[in-house]
């Protein structure tokens, strides 16, 4: 009896003993658990700030092999417990690794732009001539462009090192992984391409004006990314990440980019053409405002200011002809029509001919001659937009210049010898700008307007004789 006492005791002390093992097994695994998942996300946190503060310092690569040894062993580690649930996940670090690296490398961009810019501008100031120099102005814009590009290459080639297909994390494979790879995409070099664009933009603000061959360099620059830069980065880019922009409703195309390049080289073009403008305009307004008309002597030669804005004029289609292609011409009339065309009236619908040298001083103090030229003539726009060619830059500068010269005779009061020394201006202006311009017929119908401006001006409406005007004019 008492050993079948002690036999149902003990088997009843084996079973509670065993019992109190299971629970001690599955508390202490819990408690286990729980004290590895807080302190692998304390590590993790730490990982996460030392990674923080060392990329863009150092080299990736290692930086990068080092999170790869983390996953692995955080993979191993789930494996054995099963228990553990981390919460802070090491594709996630690397994933804010890769968005700090792209802001990083996205202000190393900026940064070396703006250095880039400041090495054209202290070369445009080194050089002695701001005109003579179209030889040296293309070598800028080459090294400008090159460099933006193949620093924006290297930074490409750079982040790739994020997609190896030897770690053991594929960031593609998550959500947030396949935003940061567009996100490459987005925020680092279309980013860079519109902070180009805009960052340009603002040299042809009026407040603050700029070299006027610091407009034509950087608008060149311009077309050459719209012609061929965005392309070759953006399928670059494509092709290093293998991103499917075309059928993505949210990337940016490039036809969008290739626009807004083109836009801001229209911008800093018409820039330059207002300043060019406005520098001759300031020779012709001078040499007007600066003579007493009203004594002058009779004309014996051109004035030196018509020289020199012609020469002016030389020089930058000489700078704007080694950059850009010379455009589309009229059919030009021929030298010795060209030589009289304020000395004969022709009869010709094709080109319209100065008709101020042919009335009588009684037929010029009537107003109603140049009131039907103005009626059936087109209506000329001073400030427009120009073509990307030679001739059409040229003929923006002089029809600003020209309809200065315009203004400014109107506002002033001639002698007979004061009319007599704008006709002989005149005349030497149409005989040298032809040549500059798309159409000549806008420059004669300029001219016209000076002439015939002056004419109504004068007290004494009388015209030197048209081989005397000639005669002075090619001398001069």
């Amino acid at each position: 009896m008492g050993y079948k006492f002690f036999k149902s005791a003990l088997r009843i002390a084996n079973k509670s003993l065993y019992n109190f093992s299971d629970d001690f097994q599955e508390r202490s695994l819990r408690q286990l658990n729980v004290f590895l998942n807080q302190n692998i996300d304390k590590y993790l946190t730490l990982v996460h700030d030392r990674v923080e503060s060392d990329i863009g310092f150092g080299d990736t690569q290692i930086l990068l092999r080092a999170l790869d040894r983390l996953h692995r062993r955080l993979l191993a580690m789930r494996n054995i417990c099963r228990g553990l649930e981390i919460q802070r996940n090491t594709v996630d670090i690397i994933i804010a690794a890769a968005h700090q690296l792209c802001e990083a490398h996205s202000k190393s961009l900026k940064d070396h732009f703006s250095d880039s810019l400041s090495s054209v501008r202290l070369a445009l100031v080194s050089a002695k001539s701001d005109n003579n120099n179209g030889a040296n102005l293309n070598e800028l814009i080459t090294n400008l462009y090159m460099s933006m590009l193949e620093k924006v290459k290297g930074v490409l080639q750079d982040l790739l090192v994020f997609l190896q297909t030897d770690w053991s994390f594929n960031i593609k494979a998550d959500y947030k992984g396949v935003l940061c790879v567009e996100g490459i995409r987005e925020s680092l070099l279309i980013g860079f391409l519109r902070h180009i664009s805009k960052m340009m933009c603002s040299f042809a603000e009026i407040s603050s004006p700029s070299p006027p061959n610091l407009l034509l360099v950087l608008s060149k620059t311009c077309v050459e990314m719209e012609q061929n830069g965005v392309h070759i980065l953006i399928t670059l880019v494509d092709d290093l990440y293998e991103i499917d922009s075309e059928n993505s409703a949210v990337l940016s195309h490039e036809t969008e980019i290739c626009a807004e390049m083109r836009e801001t080289a229209q911008t800093l073009l018409d820039a330059y053409v207002r300043l060019q403008g406005t520098n001759i305009s300031q020779m012709m307004r001078k040499s007007v405002e600066t003579r007493d008309w009203l004594n002058c002597l009779e004309p014996r030669s051109v004035r030196a200011v018509m020289k020199r804005v012609v020469e002016e004029l030389g020089s930058i289609e000489t700078v704007v002809a080694s950059l850009y292609e010379a455009g589309v011409r009229t059919t030009a009339s021929s030298d010795s029509s060209r030589k009289t065309h304020f000395s004969t009236l022709t009869t010709t619908k094709q080109h319209h001919r100065s008709n101020w040298s042919n009335y009588t001083p009684s037929q010029l103090e009537s107003n109603y001659v140049s009131n039907i030229h103005r009626l059936f003539s087109e209506r000329i726009d001073i400030f427009t937009n120009v073509d990307f060619s030679k001739v059409s830059i040229v003929t923006g500068i002089i029809k600003i210049g020209l309809k200065t010269l315009l203004e400014c005779i109107r506002l002033r009061t001639f002698s007979k010898f004061g009319l007599q020394q704008v006709q002989v201006d005149t005349h030497y202006l149409q005989m040298n700008l032809w040549r500059f311009v798309a159409d000549e017929n806008l420059v004669n119908f300029l001219l016209d307007e000076i002439l015939g401006s002056a004419v109504h001006r004068c007290l004494e409406s009388i015209l030197m004789e048209p081989n005397a005007v000639e005669i002075i004019c090619e001398r001069g």
